[in-house]
């Protein structure tokens, strides 16, 4: 298999740059890195850093919201020019151990070519590591793992329900892509678009799978827990999501904003209320 590992990116840039110094130490080099910029031309100069590294850039215009699914669509579409028959998403927070590639490409050999979508083990950092402490050995020693996520015995693969799908740190091959219709880029902004692209692979007859490997490790960034800054952004896509598949996505978030008075439920539908309630935080 070729694999092209896939990254889009708005600032970040220090998680970028440590990103790619991982990325050149891969077992298993990809063809490329395929770097997605968002409105953010500073990203040309951190890819400038690495020059060993086979790279493409691709470059989208500012937007009011981050155009996420269709900055990862952008992103396979230069893959897949390149010659990949295989698409790693990497978010940009996410450094990649040494074997990201090899387990990704190993498990979709294993599929055999069935539609599928891998999704490897992610590992959380914790804040106020140093620089010197990004190294494979002090973050396997701090990383923890995601309650959410199953972990199967290294190497083992495990169908999950497609819901749970994350793009945080994903694999499959660009058929699987293809077959699936990419993201649906009428999500713009935060929230949706990746389980919404887990429902178009489904309803394609393709299937969701943990993987134990593929090991990435996510590098501390403050958060907000609902996400009350992108509340404008998950109320409308929520109601997208809905309209498409017949349920309620990212329902633990809308509870969160209802109990803290940020949306009200009118005729069936979630609305954010008046501004000045800091429903726009």
């Amino acid at each position: 298999m070729s694999a092209v590992l896939v990254t889009i990116a708005s600032g970040r840039h220090t998680h970028l740059r440590r990103q790619r110094a991982w990325l050149a130490a891969q077992s298993e080099t990809p063809l490329a890195h395929v770097v997605v910029s968002m409105g953010d031309p500073g990203i040309r100069e951190v890819l400038a850093l690495r020059p060993d590294l086979p790279s493409e850039l691709v470059e989208l215009p500012p937007a009011a919201e981050l155009p996420l699914a269709a900055a990862r669509n952008a992103g396979v579409r230069r893959a897949a020019q390149l010659g990949a028959d295989t698409v790693v998403l990497l978010d940009v927070d996410c450094l990649p151990h040494e074997h990201v590639v090899r387990d990704y490409t190993r498990a979709l050999r294993e599929l055999d070519g069935a539609p599928a979508v891998v999704s490897g083990r992610v590992q959380y950092l914790p804040e106020g590591m140093s620089e010197a402490e990004h190294t494979p050995q002090a973050v396997a020693r701090l990383g923890r793992d995601h309650p959410a996520r199953v972990l199967p015995e290294p190497g083992a693969l495990e169908a999950a329900d497609p819901r749970m799908l994350w793009s945080l740190s994903l694999a499959c091959t660009v058929s699987t892509w293809d077959l699936a219709g990419g993201f649906d880029e009428r999500y713009v902004g935060y929230g949706g678009e990746d389980t919404d692209f887990g429902q178009r692979l489904a309803a394609a007859g393709g299937t969701l799978w943990w993987l134990g490997g593929a090991t990435a490790y996510h590098q501390y960034h403050p958060t907000q827990s609902p996400p009350v800054q992108h509340v404008s952004a998950i109320v409308r896509n929520a109601a997208l999501f809905q309209d498409t598949w017949g349920f309620e996505p990212m329902e633990g978030w809308l509870r969160e904003f209802a109990s803290r008075g940020l949306i009200v439920r009118e005729g069936g539908r979630w609305r954010e209320t008046a501004r000045d309630s800091g429903g726009s935080a």
